[in-house]
């Protein structure tokens, strides 16, 4: 088999050639690949859709594990709903697509988010106001250091915003667990959970807290997605991206202090179980970079930072570039390494920093590089 280059299996389409490659379409094929791999003694990256990862241009000299296991199965069915377990290489969308098909509720609004099912606890994936942590009932992962498959109960996956203990306990873009299903406890139903986030209550015209049609919820949400690029199509190249790239900081409230103006988006933290928790605030990544001066579009030939005096297209010569959609996601404009997008990274994240005094943490797993 030719080895890839992780360019070809990220949606950021950056990143040098794999020294490895293992493509793994079972289970046992992912758990043999790595501790084949670990056996070795080398490096291992698990990739899946790739939709949320970076790697160096010089490529990786570890190996590269693809995680292509697909399948859903119904595994039990009570009055609280249906427990699914997925591979973890099954595609997000096409499981989401297929819940809303059968009437099972909760992921929803999780609709057109690209990558693969493994990832989504990892990251406690979230928008339009749900998050996987809503619905997970058990993960099943690879210990590569205790070299036995383990399950985790949502409890000791710790959830947190964009965050959970799988994510921590990843170094430098290689688990410690390597998830090889999902299982998900969905309601059945033909409305939607709550809708939660304003912008969808109001592109469905129901107040926060009301309900939909799951068809309609999803058919806005996509709607919604396609509009800031962030639903994949290979004629864009908004969407040649990592989705979001900064998440939205999080504060102590006491810690604002004045730089911040007093109508800047703010808004309440919850845990994973949706209680508030007093004392911190959440901002708007996408608020501070605008307004920081990195409008739609910044690093394309013509385009500035007046509040900065900065050049766009000098930054990434025009490879590389904020979406014109959306300022959340730096995008690759055709011929754009790995080296252009940290590049328009750091300009972003330094700027914001010297503007209103807030870090930036990116999103995606970073290899082999830095911000």
């Amino acid at each position: 088999m030719t080895t890839p280059h992780l360019a070809d299996l990220t949606t950021a389409a950056v990143g040098g050639p794999a020294r490895h490659y293992v493509r793994a379409e079972t289970e046992q094929a992912v758990v043999d690949a790595v501790a084949e791999a670990d056996a070795a003694g080398r490096d291992v990256l698990v990739v899946g859709g790739g939709s949320n990862l970076i790697t160096a241009d010089a490529g990786y000299a570890g190996t590269v594990v693809h995680v292509a296991s697909r399948g859903v199965q119904a595994v039990a069915e009570d009055a609280g709903g249906v427990l699914l377990e997925v591979q973890a290489g099954h595609s997000w969308d096409e499981l989401v697509a297929q819940a809303v098909a059968e009437g099972l509720v909760g992921i929803e609004a999780l609709s057109g988010i690209p990558g693969t099912t493994g990832a989504t606890p990892v990251q406690n994936v979230g928008a339009y106001g749900q998050e996987v942590a809503q619905t997970v009932e058990l993960v099943r992962v690879w210990d590569r250091h205790e070299r036995r498959v383990r399950e985790f109960a949502p409890a000791e996956l710790a959830f947190a915003y964009r965050d959970s203990a799988l994510k921590r306990s990843t170094v430098d873009g290689s688990p410690r667990h390597v998830v090889l299903a999902v299982r998900f406890r969905l309601a059945r139903g033909a409305d939607s959970a709550p809708v939660r986030y304003g912008e969808l209550a109001r592109r469905l015209g129901v107040e926060v807290g009301e309900r939909a049609p799951l068809a309609r919820v999803r058919e806005t949400v996509l709607a919604l997605r396609a509009g800031k690029g962030m639903v994949l199509d290979p004629a864009d190249r908004d969407t040649y991206s990592t989705g979001s790239f900064f998440t939205n900081p999080i504060l102590p409230a006491a810690a604002l202090g004045d730089r911040l103006p007093a109508d800047a988006p703010r808004f309440p933290v919850v845990d994973a179980a949706g209680n508030p928790l007093a004392g911190r605030v959440k901002l708007s990544a996408a608020w501070l970079i605008d307004h920081a001066g990195f409008g739609k579009g910044f690093g394309l030939p013509g385009t500035r930072n007046e509040v900065l005096d900065l050049d766009g297209a000098a930054v990434a010569g025009g490879r590389a570039s904020l979406s014109t959609k959306h300022t959340l996601a730096l995008t690759n404009r055709g011929d754009a390494s790995a080296a252009d997008l940290m590049a328009l990274a750091r300009t972003v994240r330094d700027g914001v920093a010297s503007v209103y005094g807030v870090d930036l943490v990116a999103e995606p797993v970073i290899v082999g590089t830095g911000v």
